[in-house]
């Protein structure tokens, strides 16, 4: 029995030792032609002598494909929330999911605390209609503890066939005990551009996720809205809220629609090709009409750059709360014909010089997120001028009388079923009727 175990250690250890023997040519060398960094030589020991243990003593058989592999994704998960060893199957789901169609609950997540923490759901998915919220913290599947799983773990438990049930037992902050939510998969169709006109001549346009097609479909759907209101557009809310990101290029190209030169935004990592800069092309589509923006905890890497950017050029008003904070890049490496690598090659910095990471986009105007009722007036109503007995007249030529039109009780309406949207209608109106006395005068 001890010769089989020494065997299987020297295995082990030889196997450990080619591996570190290849290491040197591939470390980034110093131009006076030295490595960068010593090797770490005792931690190599260490991981030799517990690959040779774990291939003697545990108590099943285990290949050494499955104990390196395993090695990967720890020393990758390990780095931060958003890098991950792929496989063939984890890099076709990321490949579809960029293109709007994919299996699952429909929601954005990571890891915090060992944990699956919601950075938000997307719209008109089954975990949206089931009452999941952006920062609920996800801690059992069915009966299956989170704890200890990796990211795609727990992500591959999460899809499976449209349909069927899952349990996702959540701690939300504000709840004393974790509360249980059922939801049941379906396939994922994400439609990324939504829209439709605000009191005639404003328009909301809710960018849902940034999808390889969704600057391609804004502009569509902006140019139906321009054709639908009575004259040019006065204004847009842009929402953004539990945006968990997507396609940086989406990003990009969604901001440049707005902007007529500048930086957009800019990355910096270790390597030449984690450096770059994008520029906004001389073109408007909204020609100077103001915009709001909106954004909350949800709103996350891509909807960052398009808030970070509209900011920084003072081109929208941005309100809501604080966003998410994820300013990182990751990159596709691929390693084999099957495998490959996402690892966070950069940080993103908005026009000004703003890192994004972990900080996020601090809005100009904060708003809770509230629920409005109606007061009801009292029968009799307000006593005013008009009412007193022998009242002068006005005195103005007759004119209609200022009663509140349509769309007033629509903004009422509005504020009513979403507080924020309302309240970011009604600034955008005070900024368009300022706007129209400066080109009176």
């Amino acid at each position: 029995m001890m010769k089989a175990v020494m065997r299987n250690n020297r295995l082990g250890f030889s196997l450990i030792v080619m591996a570190v023997m290849l290491i040197p040519f591939a470390l980034p060398a110093e131009e006076d032609g030295e490595s960068k960094n010593n090797l770490p030589l005792q931690q190599l020991r260490t991981f030799a002598d517990i690959f040779g243990r774990i291939k003697a003593n545990y108590v099943e058989p285990v290949d050494d494909e499955v104990l390196l592999e395993n090695a990967i994704r720890g020393m990758v998960s390990g780095l931060d929330p958003h890098s991950n060893y792929l496989d063939a199957e984890d890099y076709k789901d990321l490949q579809v999911g960029t293109k709007g169609e994919f299996g699952g609950l429909g929601i954005e997540v990571g890891m915090e605390d060992g944990f699956v923490k919601v950075i938000a759901p997307i719209d008109d998915t089954p975990a949206a209609r089931a009452g999941v919220r952006s920062g609920d913290l996800i801690v059992r599947l069915d009966e299956t503890p989170v704890k200890g799983m990796s990211l795609n773990e727990a992500v591959a438990l999460m899809r499976g066939k449209p349909g069927t049930p899952l349990e996702l037992t959540i701690i939300r902050e504000g709840e004393e005990k974790p509360i249980k939510i059922t939801v049941v998969r379906d396939v994922i169709r994400v439609a990324s551009v939504k829209s439709r006109l605000l009191d005639d001549r404003f328009a909301y346009l809710r960018i849902s996720q940034f999808q390889t097609h969704t600057a391609r479909d804004m502009l569509k759907v902006l140019r139906k809205l321009k054709g639908e209101s009575e004259g040019d557009l006065q204004g847009m809310v842009l929402d953004l809220r539990n945006n968990p990101g997507g396609v940086l290029n989406a990003a990009v190209s969604v901001s440049d629609a707005f902007l007529e030169d500048g930086l957009i935004v800019y990355t910096k990592g270790r390597e030449t090709d984690s450096q770059l800069r994008f520029e906004a092309a001389p073109d408007d589509v909204l020609e100077g009409a103001p915009i709001v923006v909106l954004v909350n905890e949800g709103s996350a890497s891509a909807s960052e750059i398009v808030a970070g950017a509209l900011q920084d050029h003072g081109r929208a008003v941005i309100m809501g709360s604080q966003t998410f904070g994820k300013g990182s890049v990751q990159t596709i490496i691929p390693i084999t014909d099957t495998a490959a690598v996402k690892l966070t090659t950069a940080r993103y910095f908005t026009p000004s010089g703003r890192s994004i990471q972990a900080e996020g986009i601090k809005p100009d105007i904060e708003l809770e997120d509230f629920t409005l009722s109606k007061v009801k007036k009292d029968q009799v109503g307000p006593i005013k001028e008009s009412n007193l007995t022998g009242h002068l007249e006005n005195g103005n030529e007759e004119s209609e009388e200022n009663q509140p039109s349509d769309s007033d009780q629509g903004d009422e309406s509005v504020a009513a079923k979403d507080y924020q949207l309302g309240e970011a209608l009604n600034l955008l109106k005070g900024l368009a009727i300022l706007n129209a006395r400066k080109g009176a005068g």
